[in-house]
């Protein structure tokens, strides 16, 4: 099929302003229904790449797709102020309307995305635009407090930072000169108006209206439309397919081994056909085919084989299995107590203390890994050795875990503040130990996250933490080790003192999978997008360095796409580096530090912008600074500078 592929399709607001798409339908024929993706990465060089792997394919196949930059990001007009604003949504809705209303479109739409367009395809679904009839989210959440990159469980994440780091770099590009003539202005205004996020999240410290809006899981009976949900078991958004399904009468789950990427091309494989797995969604929801995608089983995963801990994993050993509902009937809940002699075993008088050193969790990887650069967990045998272990005795017969474990303790507390992570590791019979859930709890957090309070002194408390879920196969010989600590350092942003607790009893539930039916899905299909010219190679570092005579222990991450060449002629690169540093007694002493640098160029014509980003604490406030210097031509343009204090009322 001839298709028209427009780089520059503008799409007007009702408050004037000028977004941009590019759309790709078909040249002729009758009216087909409109692919919405909504996300801010520019689709002009961003993920131009990425996205000729999907939306022509889907186009060939009879519907137009449009790729659209939200509002003040790439080639679109105005200002972004935050995630999933109002305002974002509300244009959401006016571009599925203006869709709907165009000539070539049939008046169906669906909403598709990753990660931030998985989280404004579900709320925008909630919103009940007319004309939306059908949702694909890939690895977002349900919920913006309790399982996002800011905070998890209550306890401020590293990532707070990190991604708004990112982001500062992401949206401080110029529009592409080739596409608007104003671009100058645009790329000006942009620039003197950019907000560094990092200090607005990290102030909301509870589960607020802030974080509350957006969160789909304050009203699913809102989402009218089926949802088809993907995940990956190596992604930091695993939970949310399956508590779709749960909670949704027409949402479908597949989840996959893979980091946060879509399906047909992420690692670790197995890949999937993601491509065909859409179409079928699309066709029975966008266009009354009569393909049965309604009643495929509703819950479609990959059951991993434990195996040994490897940081740039290429694949996972397993197997595909389906289950007919979830929660399913097919999984028996199976307590085990804590005891002195570890998981299991005879009850007795138990007093562990939990006082971690600061550097624990560097073994941990990416919390939202995008690929193989040493950002998958790696073995957990030195975190573990700093951690209180609890191990069940060589497995006698295979185990298969699927869902969320719960660990439910009785603690005392030396301090009002405290966290507590637990990593459940299968461990090999040559003692390599492999992480295969965690969670993460602000014990201030332990009752209602929307009310936080002092963690009790001296006296017994409890507290209930779900680990996120998990699919695993634990052979005969494995044992299964639950680590505890107070610390997880870069994941989680360290209390302001070392906070001491005692164990003195708990019990670990796990979801023991009995039986389960297999399942096929469709093979891989990557189409070929347009050709690039390499410039320069990548590079790409990760390491931990010890400073013996500061006593620091510092995780380096450093990575340079290259430059590029695109088919359009433009020229791009970007590279960061991000140092986390701290002393293993001391939490104060927690440094972060991101760089980052843009390139854009032209021939006669460049742009560089630099980042630098910091995050430190004290006992009352955390500090949080950046800075931006943005150049054309080698000429400076403007040059910003933030310093913010938030005060630590629960982080």
């Amino acid at each position: 099929m001839h298709l028209i592929d427009l780089p520059d399709q503008p799409i007007p607001l009702p408050d004037g302003t000028r977004l941009s798409a590019r759309l790709w339908r078909p040249a002729s024929g009758p009216p087909v229904p409109a692919i919405l993706e909504f996300i801010p990465y520019r689709k002009s060089d961003g993920t131009r790449v990425r996205d000729e792997t999907i939306h022509p394919f889907w186009a060939a196949q009879g519907y137009a797709c449009l790729r659209v930059d939200l509002r003040g990001s790439g080639d679109s007009g105005g200002l972004l102020a935050d995630e999933y604003t109002e305002q974002e949504l509300q244009d959401a809705c006016a571009v599925i309307a203006w869709a709907a209303a165009q000539p070539w479109c049939s008046g169906r739409v669906g909403m598709m995305g990753k990660s931030w367009g998985a989280f404004n395809a579900l709320q925008t679904a909630a919103l009940r635009p007319p004309a939306l009839a059908a949702v694909i989210a890939v690895c977002g959440t349900v919920d913006r407090f309790a399982d996002d990159i800011h905070f998890k469980g209550g306890a401020l994440m590293g990532e707070n930072l990190g991604w708004a780091a990112t982001m500062l770099s992401y949206q401080s590009r110029p529009p592409d000169p080739a596409l608007r003539l104003d671009w100058r202005a645009e790329w000006r205004q942009r620039l003197e108006h950019l907000p560094f996020l990092a200090p607005l999240w990290a102030g909301h410290q509870s589960r607020d209206g802030y974080w509350r809006h957006g969160s789909v899981c304050e009203h699913w009976a809102a989402i009218g439309v089926p949802v088809l949900g993907l995940g990956g078991w190596a992604d930091g958004y695993m939970n949310m397919a399956l508590a779709l399904v749960e909670h949704l009468p027409r949402a479908q789950a597949v989840i996959g081994p893979w980091v946060h990427q879509y399906p047909h091309t992420a690692v670790p494989g197995p890949r999937i056909g993601f491509l065909q797995m859409g179409l079928r969604w699309w066709d029975r929801w966008l266009k009354d085919a009569p393909n049965g995608a309604e009643h495929d089983r509703p819950v479609r995963l990959y059951l991993q084989d434990a195996a040994p801990p490897d940081p740039c994993a290429a694949a996972r050993p397993g197997r595909w299995i389906a289950e007919p509902a979830w929660p399913s009937s097919r999984i028996a809940f199976r307590t085990i107590p804590l005891t002195p002699q570890g998981l299991g075993g005879a009850p007795g008088p138990l007093d562990r203390l939990l006082d971690s050193p600061q550097h624990l969790g560097m073994a941990g990887g990416e919390y939202f890994p995008t690929g193989l650069n040493g950002e998958l967990p790696d073995d957990q045998r030195e975190d573990d050795a700093l951690s209180a272990c609890f191990e069940t005795g060589p497995l006698a017969e295979p185990c298969d875990l699927l869902g969320r474990p719960v660990l439910r303790l009785t603690l005392t507390s030396a301090g009002p503040r405290a966290h507590l992570v637990a990593r459940l590791c299968a461990v090999a019979p040559d003692g390599a130990s492999s992480r295969i859930s965690h969670g993460v709890l602000n014990l201030c957090h332990r009752d209602d996250p929307g009310a936080p309070r002092d963690v009790p002194v001296g006296g017994p408390f409890e507290a209930s933490l779900t680990l996120d879920t998990c699919a695993v196969r634990l052979p005969a010989g494995h044992r299964l080790r639950l680590a505890l600590s107070t610390t997880c350092w870069p994941l989680v942003w360290p209390t302001a003192r070392p906070a001491g607790l005692r164990l003195v009893a708990g019990e670990l539930t796990l979801p023991e999978l009995t039986a389960a039916g297999d399942w096929s899905p469709p093979p891989p299909l990557v189409p070929d997008p347009a050709p690039v010219e390499a410039l320069t190679p990548p590079k790409a570092a990760r390491r931990v360095e010890h400073d013996l005579i500061a006593g620091t222990r510092t995780l380096v991450i450093e990575d340079d796409t290259g430059r590029q060449r695109l088919a359009t002629g433009l020229t791009v690169g970007e590279s960061f580096t991000e140092r986390w540093q701290i002393h293993p007694r001391d939490p104060l002493s927690a440094r972060a530090a991101i760089r980052w640098h843009q390139h854009l160029s032209r021939e006669g014509w460049s742009v560089e912008v630099d980042t630098a980003c910091t995050m430190t604490a004290s006992e009352t406030d955390l500090h949080l600074t950046a800075t931006l210097t943005a150049r054309e031509n080698g000429a400076e343009v403007l040059r910003r500078v933030w310093s913010e204090k938030v005060p630590r009322r629960w982080a």
